[in-house]
């Protein structure tokens, strides 16, 4: 999924933070951002709800993610040197995220309502990873600098916070997330067809978001409509199929 998530520093504490000379975003500040973040959402998921609380599911999630972190590191183009961390939270709000660095997070109820196979359950861990893998944070806040090269004056902790709570930018950044969700799908499928997950079987968590969802045809904001990702993935499974060797 997207990784618009909520910070926990207010804005007048980050509009106090000292001005920074003009500089582009690094790898480096992005992850760890994301790092203070997802420690923040693992907190929050130990106080207010229950994390890792089934062992089962836990292990099974992290067994299908070993799979694919195993071939991620084979992938070309792929950002090396992440440092996955993989837990589960019962927060029925929360689907699926994976933060810059590899921080990721799987919704028990989520999985448990759509009611997901492994394939399927492949298809959204791998989705999350290439969030990663593709370093889809950087990419974003680089892409909110020349939106609003403004923000290069300011310290890259309140570029972060707007680009989750500004309104303004967030819409300019909308069509450029969308991309990102379906490079994400794209992507993900590829990794886990390479991982040894069939093509047919990881498609039919797309069919099942549409099922689950009664506006499957609207787009949402910075993520498209379940039917188009649906439609996107089905055209890549035939692209795929077609290909010696692949999965079936």
């Amino acid at each position: 999924m997207a990784f618009r998530r909520l910070a926990s520093l207010v804005f007048f504490a980050l509009s106090a933070c000292p001005m920074l000379p003009a500089q582009a975003v690094t790898r480096e500040e992005v992850e760890a951002g994301a790092a203070k973040l997802y420690a923040e959402r693992i907190d929050e998921a130990r106080q207010r709800f229950e994390l890792d609380a089934d062992p089962v599911f836990l292990a099974r999630v992290r067994r299908i993610a070993a799979s694919l972190i195993e071939r991620s590191a084979l992938e070309p183009d792929a950002a090396s040197g992440l440092a996955w961390e993989i837990h589960t939270t019962t927060d029925p709000e929360e689907n699926a995220s994976c933060m810059a660095g590899g921080k990721i997070l799987v919704g028990q109820t989520y999985v448990r309502n759509l009611a997901l196979n492994d394939a399927e359950l492949a298809m959204l861990i791998a989705h999350e990873m290439e969030h990663a893998l593709l370093q889809h944070n950087l990419k974003e806040a680089q892409e909110a600098l020349r939106l609003e090269p403004e923000w290069q004056q300011q310290p890259y902790a309140s570029l972060e916070y707007a680009i989750d709570h500004s309104e303004s930018l967030m819409r300019k950044l909308d069509a450029f997330d969308v991309q990102q969700e379906f490079d994400a799908d794209r992507e993900g499928m590829r990794l886990a067809v390479h991982a040894g997950w069939p093509a047919a079987g990881l498609t039919n968590y797309f069919r099942k978001l549409v099922r689950h969802d009664p506006m499957a045809n609207v787009d949402r904001r910075e993520h498209p409509a379940p039917a188009r990702r649906w439609r996107a993935a089905q055209a890549l499974v035939r692209e795929l199929e077609q290909k010696p060797g692949a999965p079936s």
